[in-house]
């Protein structure tokens, strides 16, 4: 019951201060601050890169200027968000641990050669979708390498970093220059220049069946069904059928239809890029630029297994690293809470193992039950005394 009492008192003390005086509602928090910096300062950084790598935007086709200001706001938008996900206690904490785990001299090789396989096994292969379950496991990787192999292709090509230019003299050989520079000349007619052209057409390919695998899985899984909602679940998948669709009707237009409705298509594609591009920061795709982190988390954990282990201050059983014990004390107190413990032998509530957390919960109760018997004994012979 001293265990679990402190906890209490902590939760009531963190809620009287938040209940206390309050800032005005016109301060910003200086976390805010800095991921606004941290925004601004990327998205100048992309702005001038853009500049620099079109030749002064020499190579920068005005037309596709709503793709660059959409890609600048989805910079700012998305720079700012983590930034503040970065300066939560706990994500911080995992952050600044990760580094430090993967740095460490000592063992630099062997993660950096780890790291390498997660990245291949846990990241490109998806293994850790495929684990839990095979068809979930197609369309995420389908349209994850969809949309990468898009992202690859379209934002060197509309920030101007990418372009192509006949050979001089020769009609038939293209020559790609990247950031201003010749890189490679091939046949306009080759396997290359098919393969390369339309690299997006291949991407739409991939994205749309991931997208039908996944309504599927979403239409038939009771499960799924039961916890989706429109906006996290739904919505990504409509936006990425109707970019990879309108695309493909582009391709279809100038190649067999003579270019029948082209800019209608045009247009219609840009708006559905745009507004992606523009919902990138707020909705469910904000978890492609945070779930690379976990790789750092990962570290964090291998060290946790094989560095000193904490042992539970009730039965002396080894239960956690003591390394992630004490950084769990840290991020508590920097969130407000205070689980510190007067019983005997114990500083905190987070030294007692999970195993004894739960025991001495069920001893709580039943010291109450007991307590609440005892009046309800009391009062029928208080009950008895009057009668007689």
């Amino acid at each position: 019951m001293l265990i679990i009492m402190p906890a209490l008192r902590g939760s009531a003390s963190r809620w009287q201060q938040d209940s206390g005086s309050r800032p005005p509602m016109s301060s910003i928090k200086p976390e805010k601050v800095r991921a606004g910096v941290c925004g601004v300062v990327t998205t100048l950084l992309l702005a001038i890169l853009i500049v620099l790598g079109s030749r002064n935007l020499n190579h920068f086709d005005a037309a596709l200027v709503g793709y660059t200001f959409a890609t600048l706001f989805a910079t700012f938008g998305i720079t700012y968000r983590y930034a503040m996900w970065l300066q939560r206690p706990p994500t911080r904490m995992y952050w600044r641990r990760g580094w430090q785990v993967f740095l460490n001299p000592r063992l630099f090789g062997r993660n950096f050669i780890e790291f390498t396989r997660r990245f291949f096994v846990e990241f490109a292969a998806n293994r850790f979708i495929f684990r839990r379950g095979k068809i979930r496991w197609a369309a995420h990787w389908l349209i994850m390498w969809g949309c990468v192999i898009a992202a690859a292709i379209t934002f060197p090509l509309v920030w101007g970093w990418v372009h192509f230019e006949t050979v001089p003299g020769n009609i038939n050989m293209y020559r790609t220059f990247v950031f201003g520079f010749a890189v490679q000349d091939f046949p306009v007619e080759s396997l290359l220049a098919f393969v390369v052209f339309h690299g997006l057409v291949w991407a739409s390919f991939l994205v749309i069946a991931g997208v039908m695998i996944a309504f599927r899985r979403r239409i038939i899984d009771h499960g799924a069904v039961a916890v989706q909602q429109f906006g996290e679940d739904i919505l990504p998948l409509l936006l990425l059928f109707a970019i990879s669709v309108t695309g493909l009707m582009l391709t279809v237009s100038y190649t067999w239809m003579r270019g029948y409705a082209y800019d209608f298509l045009a247009i219609l594609h840009a708006i559905t890029v745009i507004l992606t591009l523009v919902w990138l920061p707020f909705g469910k795709f904000f978890h492609l630029f945070q779930r690379p982190a976990q790789l750092g988390v990962s570290f964090y954990k291998d060290a946790g297994k094989v560095s000193e282990q904490a042992m539970c201050k009730r039965c002396g059983q080894l239960f956690a690293s003591a390394m992630m014990v004490r950084d769990l004390i840290e991020v508590e107190r920097q969130l407000g809470f205070s689980y510190e413990s007067t019983a005997s032998g114990v500083e905190h509530y987070q030294q007692v193992c999970p195993r004894c957390r739960r025991a001495l919960f069920g001893l709580a109760q039943g010291a109450l039950w007991n307590e609440r018997l005892s009046e309800r004994a009391a009062e029928s012979v208080g009950v008895e005394a009057n009668v007689k």
